[in-house]
């Protein structure tokens, strides 16, 4: 599992009771239906796009990697916000997810400056 955010970690240390309650609280409703693993990433990650949420989106993309999504799955649920939630939310997404993936134009924007350097 990636590193996870210092402020996060912070929480999770000052408040581990509530922290265990609430992972309690994630496992029982991500195993209340028939939906794998995967699904329930990708799923959180349309709603974390769609709220708006950057940190979750990183949190459903790195999720939604390891429980064996591929790039292109979870690029097109950032794709599939344009016509739900709008193309600035679509973008900002997208974004989002290439700050985990290192992919998409960002990717290829980040290659590029290391060659002009």
């Amino acid at each position: 599992m990636a590193k996870l955010p210092g402020r996060y970690e912070d929480f999770r240390a000052e408040f581990p009771a509530i922290s265990r309650a609430y992972d309690e609280f994630a496992s029982l409703t991500a195993k209340a239906g028939p939906l794998s693993e995967k699904t329930v990433q990708l799923v959180k990650l349309g709603m974390a796009i769609a709220a708006g949420l950057e940190g979750a989106v990183h949190s459903h993309t790195r999720r939604a990697l390891e429980a064996g999504a591929t790039n292109d799955e979870v690029r097109h649920v950032g794709l599939l916000a344009a016509t739900t939630v709008g193309f600035p939310c679509m973008i900002a997404g997208l974004t989002w997810i290439d700050d985990v993936t290192g992919g998409g134009l960002g990717g290829r924007r980040k290659a590029e400056s290391k060659v002009k350097k």
